[in-house]
């Protein structure tokens, strides 16, 4: 989502606080704030003052180049990532991410990313920590989810739906088409209301100033309106075609929309700001319907996968003890008879009693999990979630020994949520042959996945626990680049090489990170020039 997202992203990047659950005028600061970043950007970085000959078709490219929509998205994100409300659950961000790409490879195909956007956006989804349903696109490729939004789906068909409309903003540029319309608006408005003053300076009438006034404002925010809705329905439409196309059921996107309905009129306390900012109309309702056909499947089988998912979403999206108190009373069943649904209940109560610390109810529970998941018969997918569970369980309860033979049902997985789950038990592991295991199954994932900040922040404890410290300060480092704190990197880095100077530190690893630390400070350079094109200021270089 464009409107509300935008503008939750970049508060979030102003205040370093949650979302808020403001109304139009906080959507209306969000895009301003975006369009004034963007401006200043496109005019003060000389790197990006080149030609950029547009797609045939594509207006939008001259006016803001691929390159800067980039570089804007990895801006925000650079902020975005250190709140503390951005979440990397191994688990839940690998079955979101497993949900988008699919999708991204549909658009490939369709035509919708051409090979310019397909090699420089970044294509990647990142959760949330918020109970709202809500998503939305940031510049460069980028799309937030909320927990919330995957805890009330029934399907992964209905998530794709919404990746899948988020998705198409970003391929048809809308994120640039409305900085652009935005401005164009602005100058309007402006334009309209000195006429208006100065015609009600004329007539020497104060009201007539003040109508002036409100009348341009007014006019402009309906221009804004109308073209944000115009971005709903494409995006609709584009994302229905993608989403098919990926192989999800083309009834996911019309349940989507009857269940966020329905759960508008339900319950509406301010807690759908997609709905805000996506207004459900008849005409969109019914396109969507209409969309599937006469001989479309309309009704959707969910998972019991996807059920676990959002059960864990669930627990995880608020870390209030009374809300895990209300989830842990889930340990009686669900209200449905279905044993997918019963499956669900009893996760969520389980995981909740574990955030708890609650052992003996958590354990109880499991064992209902276990035999329920056994009449279920085969589901891969829920089957794996069950043994993280347990070994999540075990861990909690400081016994990480039983914890890893839980995991010895999935001896061929060798998944990032595996990788990190076995690190976490490593370090609450006394035995170092255990961990050195560990340590080298991360050493090799972050040899080819070094922007992992979370793999990082696991190894670096390891390292200090195997009495390597100048490995753990290093990859503390790692991790604050990672997360585009590159000052942060830069201060752990040059901590290490002050820890090298002893007689009886590593020299190879001292040379490792004598390199990196010129190449930080090299990006830090970088990344200054482009923000002081006329020079740094006294008091900002490094």
């Amino acid at each position: 989502m464009i409107d509300r997202g935008l503008g939750d992203a970049l508060k979030r990047v102003n205040s370093s606080v949650p979302t808020s659950r403001g109304g139009a005028s906080s959507v209306s600061r969000g895009r301003r704030c975006l369009a004034a970043l963007l401006s200043v950007t496109l005019l003060s970085q000389s790197v990006w003052a080149q030609v950029n000959l547009p797609a045939l078709g594509d207006s939008v490219s001259a006016e803001v180049s691929i390159g800067a929509e980039k570089k804007l998205g990895d801006q925000v994100m650079r902020q975005i990532r250190p709140d503390p409300d951005f979440i990397d659950d191994p688990l839940l961000l690998e079955y979101v991410q497993g949900t988008f790409n699919p999708l991204v490879k549909a658009a490939r195909r369709l035509g919708n990313i051409s090979d310019d956007t397909a090699d420089r956006f970044a294509w990647e989804v990142f959760l949330v920590r918020d109970k709202s349903v809500n998503a939305f696109a940031l510049p460069g490729g980028y799309i937030g989810v909320h927990l919330g939004l995957i805890a009330m789906t029934g399907a992964r068909d209905e998530l794709a739906s919404v990746l899948g409309h988020e998705l198409s903003h970003i391929t048809q540029r809308h994120i640039a088409r409305s900085i652009i319309g935005d401005s164009r608006n602005s100058m309007l408005a402006t334009a309209g209301m000195i006429l208006g003053i100065l015609a009600a300076a004329r007539s020497r009438s104060t009201d007539g100033v003040q109508a002036a006034v409100l009348g341009s404002q007014a006019a402009a925010a309906q221009a804004s309106l109308n073209f944000s809705r115009d971005m709903e329905r494409e995006a609709d439409r584009v994302g229905f075609q993608v989403m098919t196309q990926a192989g999800y059921a083309p009834a996911g996107m019309a349940s989507m929309f009857e269940r966020m309905e329905q759960a508008y009129h339900l319950m509406d306390s301010g807690a759908y700001p997609y709905l805000r900012s996506h207004p459900l109309t008849s005409e969109r309702i019914g396109e969507a319907r209409a969309r599937l056909g006469t001989n479309a499947e309309t009704k959707l089988v969910g998972t019991t996968e996807h059920a676990l998912m959002a059960a864990r979403s669930k627990v995880l999206m608020d870390q209030r003890a009374e809300a895990w108190r209300q989830l842990q009373g889930l340990d009686a069943g669900a209200r449905q008879g279905a044993r997918t649904d019963q499956l669900a209940a009893r996760y969520t109560s389980a995981l909740a009693s574990i955030k708890l610390r609650d052992f003996s109810r958590a354990e109880a529970t499991l064992k209902t999990a276990d035999a329920i998941a056994g009449l279920l018969g085969a589901d891969p997918g829920a089957q794996r979630m069950m043994v993280f569970l347990h070994a999540e369980f075990e861990l909690a309860r400081g016994k990480p020994a039983a914890g890893f033979a839980a995991l010895d049902a999935l001896k061929g997985d060798r998944s990032r949520p595996m990788l990190m789950l076995k690190a976490e038990l490593a370090k609450a592991d006394d035995r170092p042959e255990i961990k050195r295991d560990v340590v080298d199954s991360l050493q090799t994932y972050l040899s080819l996945n070094s922007a992992d900040s979370l793999g990082w922040q696991e190894i670096a404890p390891l390292w200090q626990q195997l009495n390597q410290p100048l490995r753990s300060v290093r990859a503390q480092g790692e991790a604050r680049a990672a997360l585009g704190d590159i000052n942060g990197a830069i201060d752990r880095m040059r901590s290490a090489l002050r820890q090298s100077r002893s007689r009886d530190s590593d020299q190879i690893e001292a040379s490792v990170i004598d390199a990196r630390l010129r190449s930080l400070l090299y990006e830090q350079r970088q990344m200054l020039a482009e923000m002081y094109p006329r020079g740094v200021p006294v008091g900002a270089e490094p």
